[in-house]
């Protein structure tokens, strides 16, 4: 991720844990499996800070719903699919000028923890 310019804010949701269809395998495409979902997002804040009024910060709760959203109500087969659909619902907040998103998926291979897929994005 960036470094942090003067009057800059970085957001991260941190480890969100959703179910949604994800894979190609049969067993994958009949149940729901877990996804954990980091976003990072950096927005000028200035406005924000000053004026201590929400009208002026990026919402992260709004933001973090949607996301919720579209992974519930949709199915994916692929990481990188998923990844990027979240990453441009993020970049359709006007005033976020960079942001990255990782999704894990637990268990996806044997003896691993995850697997994960990063993409980002800047203006």
């Amino acid at each position: 991720m960036m470094a942090l310019e003067s009057g800059m804010a970085r957001i991260r949701i941190k480890d969100l844990r959703l179910r949604t269809y994800i894979g190609i395998n049969d067993d994958e495409i009949r149940n729901k499996q877990d996804v954990v979902i980091n976003i990072e997002v950096l927005y000028p804040a200035r406005n924000a800070v000053r004026a201590n009024d929400i009208e002026d910060a990026l919402n992260y709760r709004t933001l973090t719903k949607a996301v919720i959203a579209h992974v519930e109500n949709n199915r994916f087969s692929l990481l990188e699919r998923m990844t990027q659909e979240l990453l441009d619902l993020v970049m359709r907040e006007p005033s976020v000028c960079h942001a990255q998103v990782e999704v894990d998926k637990p268990h996806a291979l044997r003896f691993a923890d995850s697997v994960s897929i990063t993409l980002a994005a800047g203006r």
